[in-house]
């Protein structure tokens, strides 16, 4: 559902430029308000969730979720004004989108597993595998309805957060025992290391997100390619190798520490983010698009899952608050790759986002200990 709700939109900013007129940093603003939304549901689902427990808060995330696909399926017909019908539609999936984000990761935390730290990877490679299949899915359905008819994918993409919804009241859930003592937020925030894991959630979600949605864009307009070609070589190929990087880096078969790992793995990201923004040869820049998969695949597991292991009693406010940094950053990164590209080209947007890796390598080299990046 994630998947689809973050990354649908992008797939037509093509389409959007084209037939509305909407600039790059219109582009870049509308994801800039999908996680802006996301982040006030991080603030909101805390209370949320203590109010109405685990499985009605995520009936009400997927719920959300399809009542906004449905709006942008709908509310462009209807209303003059279509960038204010996209703004609208993404206000509601966005707000839905975020509940799930923040409430995911602690039902697995509390479900009696053995290897933690993999099984949170492994939950969230399946975000990038679902953002293999919109890619690939909505390509095909564009070539289907064609560029004027693509408010009817959408509402196809809706059938799943519906689904969904229903779904979530039948499974299994673990919930945490009312009696277990929480750490207060003052104590967590007083704790250096949890600054710098929210540090590394920031630059996280902006180094993913930015790449992951004007790659499409940036494929067509600057290295030529179809929009097939650019759909399945650019976000569709991320996406696949940041799934891969999810369950290769999150299991026990890597001697390597997560620490370790972040640092190798942010130097990658920054000469790939480097690559796509200053190599002129197609098939270069696009394996740098895939790398840049690779390489952020464990930055937003790997700190919930060392978060979780630092502080057992935060509970579910600690997720809260990291995805508050991760959504951030997520809405910030596209965005100032928008303005940068409107001012001086999409080029030196991406070089510009370089900047969020190295921010990650100087935390992770200089701050971060190797004794709190344990996990289970």
């Amino acid at each position: 559902m994630q998947a689809i709700v973050n990354n649908f939109l992008p797939l037509i900013f093509i389409i959007l430029n084209k037939n509305y007129g909407l600039s790059y940093e219109e582009l870049g603003r509308i994801i800039f308000i999908n996680f802006l939304i996301q982040i006030f549901a991080d603030f909101s689902a805390t209370k949320i969730c203590d109010l109405l427990g685990f499985r009605i808060t995520s009936f009400l995330g997927q719920f959300l979720a399809a009542v906004g696909l449905t709006m942008l399926s709908v509310l462009p017909n209807i209303m003059s004004n279509t960038y204010m019908a996209i703004i609208l539609s993404v206000l509601v999936y966005g707000f839905g989108s975020g509940l799930m984000e923040v409430i995911l990761s602690p039902i697995i935390e509390y479900l009696p597993l053995k290897n933690k730290g993999a099984e949170m990877s492994l939950l969230h490679s399946f975000y990038c595998w679902g953002q293999a299949l919109t890619v690939l899915v909505s390509t095909l359905l564009i070539g289907v309805f064609s560029y004027d008819n693509w408010q009817y994918i959408p509402l196809i993409w809706a059938s799943i957060p519906f689904i969904n919804s229903f779904v979530f009241l039948v499974v299994p859930i673990v919930s945490p025992e009312k009696s277990t003592k929480k750490t207060p937020i003052s104590a967590l925030f007083k704790d250096k290391t949890f600054i710098y894991f929210m540090v590394f959630m920031f630059c996280a979600g902006s180094s993913e997100i930015a790449m992951a949605q004007w790659a499409s864009l940036f494929a067509q307009k600057s290295l030529g390619i179809s929009k097939v070609a650019g759909d399945i070589l650019g976000p569709c190929a991320f996406a696949i190798f940041m799934g891969l990087g999810r369950i290769i880096l999150g299991g026990k078969r890597i001697k390597l520490s997560i620490r370790k790992i972040f640092i190798y793995n942010n130097i990658l990201c920054t000469a790939c983010y480097l690559a796509v923004a200053f190599f002129d040869i197609p098939v270069v820049a696009l394996i740098a698009c895939a790398a840049c998969g690779f390489s952020v695949s464990l930055s937003w597991p790997g700190t919930y899952s060392m978060a979780g292991a630092k502080f057992l009693s935060a509970g579910t406010v600690m997720y809260s608050i990291l995805a508050l940094c991760g959504d951030l950053g997520c809405s910030t990164g596209p965005w100032i790759l928008g303005i940068v590209a409107d001012i001086i080209g999409l080029n030196w947007g991406f070089a510009a986002c370089a900047l969020f890796p190295i921010i990650m390598v100087i935390t992770a080299v200089f701050f971060v200990k190797e004794k709190d990046c344990k996990i289970d």
